[in-house]
């Protein structure tokens, strides 16, 4: 391990449950000043924003719609009059990053040569995706000596793709999981680093999962880091034709989630 370790975390601007991960992994990591610097892309990638908001109008329907609008809306507020006055604490992920020293890069286009070269500048030790909204092609993903990793919240190979909390709630599963695992340029591939696995409340709404989840997540990911740096994983294989993959939810796999007595706030 090199005397100097650097992490660089890739992610979205997302102020609800990215944000939990990032709350937990700094306050609960030792070796903050490893932290290099971290990528923030737009959330949920290139949508525009009516797309982004039909989307997620169908997954809450119009009731939750209107709340999670209030939560975010009541979010960028205190982002704004936080930058504006410098009394109170920004939301984002952005300004607590920037409360404990660490420096924000504001980058969507993490294949660009642009953002290679900004990635080559810094010679990261280990880049960490988390939620990240795009694909790595191959020149980033061997940007960094230890390679490139992601949290997954589901059990690999099972639950690929989109929204894993959702699939594993929707199909009766009593443990949700969590995955670390090695990146390659096909979707949550790669071998496995770490996994946990935690119970699935029966009265428990998705969003309530989440956020357990995420604040777990970092802990995994703490213990995965540890791993790494000491030269101690024992990979598991993570075999496409052994899993499961699924797509962002429909307005109809909603109305089934909630058919089945499932909540998503």
């Amino acid at each position: 391990m090199p005397p100097h370790f650097k992490i660089l975390f890739i992610t979205q601007d997302d102020p609800f449950y990215v944000r939990l991960f990032f709350e937990e992994f700094l306050a609960a990591y030792d070796a903050r000043e490893e932290i290099a610097g971290v990528a923030l892309a737009a959330a949920m990638g290139k949508k525009s924003l009516r797309s982004l908001a039909r989307q997620m109008l169908d997954f809450y329907g119009p009731w939750d719609f209107l709340r999670v609008g209030a939560r975010y809306a009541a979010h960028r507020l205190r982002d704004t009059l936080a930058g504006v006055t410098g009394f109170g604490n920004a939301r984002g992920i952005a300004g607590l990053c920037r409360s404990h020293g660490i420096p924000v890069l504001r980058e969507s286009r993490v294949n660009s040569p642009e953002f290679l070269e900004r990635v080559a500048a810094m010679a990261p030790d280990l880049i960490i995706s988390v939620a990240a909204p795009v694909v790595f092609k191959k020149e980033l993903l061997f940007s960094a000596r230890y390679g490139c990793i992601n949290i997954h919240h589901g059990m690999l190979p099972r639950y690929r793709g989109m929204l894993p909390n959702f699939w594993q709630m929707y199909h009766g599963e009593k443990r949700a999981g969590i995955t670390v695992h090695e990146m390659s340029e096909k979707l949550d591939d790669g071998r496995i680093i770490l996994q946990e696995e935690v119970e699935i409340g029966d009265n428990e709404t998705l969003d309530a999962l989440i956020r357990r989840t995420k604040r777990l997540g970092a802990r995994v990911m703490i213990r995965a880091i540890g791993l790494i740096k000491s030269g101690q994983v024992s990979y598991l294989p993570n075999r496409a034709d052994q899993g499961s993959y699924f797509t962002f939810p429909s307005r109809r796999d909603v109305l089934e989630f909630r058919r089945r007595g499932r909540r998503i706030l």
